[in-house]
């Protein structure tokens, strides 16, 4: 019945402005043509051969619309949500094609992510260790418990090992100077004998761990200090006649090679100063932002890393012109070929304001240096070519 089928059809179409053909519907129409229909036995399913040879839908048939709100392009990523997607891949291929144990970590501030390449491994910070000592410090005047000003006297007795130029001013009495100079010259030359006596006032390495617990900082440790730190990792005992001259390095020499490679090796399996790159630029991204010190302090830390004189040729050779890097770097004892301990950390800045925090710690490798400071520089030129204002 043609015509039954045609208004049927016509009440289904429900399109503005279309009204069924012959008006309005009567109630006795709509009643038979349930009747009629209800009279029409279900079409069967047709046999499995017909249905295998069915043409099967194809995007011409059914076309896909495009959805009201689609989503971004995946390179189009606000940054300040999500990393570019092209920083990711540069950090996990200058990570995985460098030969040695390298951790890398980059961490846009007042962003929630973080880049990172063995990012949560502990690495030997050595000198890198030094930022916490002077974070510790700068705490305690905060809490009004010491002060810049205040003055400390350097003995002989105080004298540690490797990079010390303040050595050369401590004669027979001693030498006095004030806590803020000791923090410039531990940060900025990184003395370790000034950093050393920093330590000392704060209360000591647990004064340090304590500082980073309670600014929930994890998976940074902080290390015994360093005469009894870079004794061990040689294989001996400290002595204090080792701060003289070249008493330590003579004394080293005459170890067997078997006791050294046992001590570094037992060093770079579980350092006692180890750190997590992705733990690191997290402090260095709350430092910038102000929730690790008083706005003072904050200003006083920046600015003295912003003089830091070591590894002119790491992180900060790659920095283009234009930015700002501020760092702390970290070196330790070669064995060789191998090298252990290269590090730079920092916040670098863009013109337009945004800052990341970068971390590259390189355990151990047997790289020369300037294998070593192209790794580092890449880093830092990944990061400035990927930057985008928002």
């Amino acid at each position: 019945m043609p015509w039954i089928a045609g208004t049927f059809m016509n009440l289904k179409d429900k399109r503005p402005g279309r009204r069924p053909e012959g008006g309005i519907i009567s109630a006795k129409l709509v009643l038979l043509i349930a009747a009629l229909s209800a009279c029409v036995s279900a079409p069967q399913p047709p046999p499995a051969q017909a249905r295998a040879t069915r043409p099967q839908p194809t995007t011409a048939t059914f076309p896909i619309r495009p959805v009201a709100n689609p989503p971004r392009p995946y390179q189009d990523v606000d940054q300040r949500e999500a990393p570019p997607p092209a920083l990711v891949s540069v950090i996990r291929d200058l990570g995985q094609s460098f030969n040695g144990h390298v951790g890398i970590a980059v961490r846009r501030v007042g962003a929630g992510w973080t880049v990172a390449h063995n990012g949560n491994q502990l690495f030997p910070q050595q000198s890198v260790s030094k930022l916490w000592v002077s974070m510790a410090f700068l705490d305690a005047v905060d809490r009004g418990k010491l002060r810049l000003t205040d003055t400390a006297t350097i003995t002989r007795q105080d004298l540690t090992l490797f990079h010390q130029p303040s050595a050369a001013m401590v004669g027979a009495t001693g030498w006095t100077t004030t806590y803020g100079n000791l923090m410039n010259r531990a940060m900025t030359q990184s003395d370790n004998t000034c950093n050393d006596a920093l330590l000392r006032a704060v209360g000591g390495p647990d004064a340090v761990r304590g500082f980073l617990a309670r600014r929930f900082i994890g998976n940074i440790r902080f290390g015994p200090g360093e005469r009894l730190l870079q004794s061990a990792t040689a294989g001996l005992d400290w002595r204090q006649d080792y701060s003289i001259g070249r008493n330590f390095y003579a004394a080293r020499a005459k170890l067997p090679m078997a006791v050294r490679k046992k001590a570094l090796d037992n060093y770079l399996a579980n350092p006692p100063d180890g750190a997590a790159p992705a733990s690191i630029v997290q402090a260095l991204a709350k430092l910038k932002e102000g929730d690790m010190l008083s706005a003072s302090s904050t200003a006083t830390l920046l600015s003295i890393m912003g003089e830091a004189k070591t590894g002119p040729q790491r992180i900060k050779g790659g920095v283009p012109p234009g930015w700002h890097y501020l760092h702390k770097t970290g070196t330790g004892q070669d064995l060789a070929p191998r090298s252990t301990g290269f590090n730079d950390i920092g916040i670098m800045t863009a013109p337009d304001g945004t800052s990341y925090a970068v971390a590259v710690m390189i355990g151990s490798t047997t790289e020369p240096i300037p294998v070593r400071w192209q790794l580092m520089q890449a880093v830092a030129k990944a990061v400035a070519a990927n930057h985008q204002k928002r």
